[in-house]
């Protein structure tokens, strides 16, 4: 194996968002809903009722007019037309036999009913595990790497699949896992020295924090060459790679909202999607739920259709992600068109018509680091996503910032959020350290009117 080769698969990732890719992804379309009408009840009554013909497809524009958009309240409806059911749902909308699946992983389910990733070893490996390796072999992960897998392992689709997937590259895991808390995952870091961090940007923030507390070292000292991160907004948002990339002295790579990640060009180009071959991606009106064109620039809703897999499916699949994405080619030289996470639909804010996401929120904070300490809590007072105007965000300041330095920090954070995001928001100050961390998702929201019922 050459170590030195630009890509982890040689024969397809050369081809990744060319004209010759897109007439395998078609021919592959065809065979999966093949596969699906003969074996999976819901869609293959959605197929006869919109007049498809798996055999007879004559393209992406009549499988797109004749499919669906597949979100969570659908899945809601079929479980309830299965009596609650979960397992006799996913049986109706899989090639496969529930009996034949290895592992059932789900979405944390932050937002609601969690999302089921129900899996082969074939999606894991061949799948997920790809997409994750050829994204590691990019960031410069090798065999000889050790990996501190710090996202959870209870069962969430970045915990126990994406670490076994991961192991394709032939790398050591250090499984640790979110649920050891900060000491545990520094002591395992201490004892068995990973070369690479893996897990959710906020718990590599709070470890910033606690590397001094609990080793006597600082972050930098960790001995990490790389953070790959995913599961939440963070490594996508500048001000927090920088802050991220300047403690650890090592390079932060991006991962997930679909088959990404990103790439190591010195300026965030996005993440490259890194699965034609695997899933076909388009994009979507949030709103009208039409097709935007995949145009350099166009923002819409992320939808994916899988192209290969056993058991996790998707069909014309929402997660619910807004994306921006780039047709032309990247600085860095590598294939794959690009796309940034704008947010989340159901995290979206609007202030006076304006709509807000919090990571962009959490971006202008960023920029007033060491000044505070970058974690904050948009307060909503009524159900989203109207805000009555101020938005209210609870900003933690730095030990030993106080009186006129918090006045000052208050002007500055206030006149950037008007520049930029085009908001006046009342700023409340938490004292350093007050906010609670997590070593899973980070908080951002903090819903009084839920207290109201």
């Amino acid at each position: 194996m050459d170590n030195n080769r630009p890509y982890w698969n040689m024969e397809i990732e050369p081809l990744l968002n060319t004209a010759g890719m897109a007439e395998i992804q078609l021919q592959k379309l065809k065979k999966m809903l093949g596969r699906l009408k003969a074996n999976a009840p819901f869609y293959a009554g959605i197929f006869s009722q919109s007049g498809l013909d798996p055999e007879k497809l004559s393209g992406f524009d009549e499988f797109r007019d004749k499919i669906g958009l597949f979100d969570k309240a659908k899945l809601r409806d079929l479980v309830m037309e299965s009596g609650g059911d979960f397992i006799r749902a996913l049986d109706k909308i899989m090639p496969i036999s529930v009996d034949e699946l290895d592992y059932i992983a789900t979405t944390t389910g932050t937002t609601g009913i969690p999302t089921p990733y129900p899996m082969t070893l074939n999606d894991i490996n061949n799948v997920w595990g790809e997409v994750m390796t050829r994204g590691s072999w990019r960031a410069g992960i090798r065999p000889a790497d050790r990996i501190l897998y710090c996202f959870a392992l209870s069962m969430v689709i970045a915990g126990i699949p994406s670490m076994i997937g991961m192991q394709k590259l032939g790398s050591t895991m250090i499984p640790v896992g979110a649920e050891a808390k900060s000491e545990r995952i520094l002591l395992m870091q201490a004892l068995f020295k990973g070369t690479v961090y893996v897990g959710t940007p906020s718990l590599a923030e709070y470890l910033i924090e606690q590397a001094p507390k609990f080793l006597n070292k600082t972050a930098g000292e960790l001995g990490f060459k790389a953070l790959i991160c995913g599961g939440e907004p963070g490594a996508g948002i500048p001000e927090v790679k920088a802050k991220l990339e300047t403690a650890y002295k090592s390079r932060l790579f991006d991962a997930g909202a679909g088959f990404g990640f990103s790439c190591d060009h010195e300026k965030y180009q996005g993440m490259h999607w890194l699965g034609d071959d695997l899933c076909y991606y388009e994009l979507v009106d949030p709103e009208t739920k039409a097709p935007v064109p995949m145009e350099n620039g166009a923002r819409g809703e992320a939808v994916f259709t899988s192209l290969e897999g056993d058991g996790w499916i998707m069909l014309r699949q929402s997660m619910g992600d807004i994306h921006q994405v780039f047709t032309e080619p990247c600085p860095c030289g590598r294939t794959g068109f690009r796309y940034k996470v704008i947010g989340r639909s159901d995290d979206m804010l609007k202030v006076k018509g304006v709509m807000v996401y919090p990571s962009h929120i959490k971006g202008v904070i960023n920029e007033f680091v060491p000044g505070v300490t970058g974690e904050l809590r948009i307060i909503l007072d009524e159900k989203p996503p109207r805000v009555v105007p101020p938005l209210k965000i609870r900003v933690e300041h730095a030990a030993g910032v106080a009186g006129e330095q918090l006045e000052t920090l208050e002007k500055n954070i206030t006149a950037a959020m008007s520049k930029r995001l085009k908001i006046s928001p009342k700023i409340l100050w938490a004292e350093a350290g007050s906010l609670e961390r997590s070593h899973y998702k980070g908080q951002v929201f903090e819903k009084t009117y839920e207290q109201k019922k």
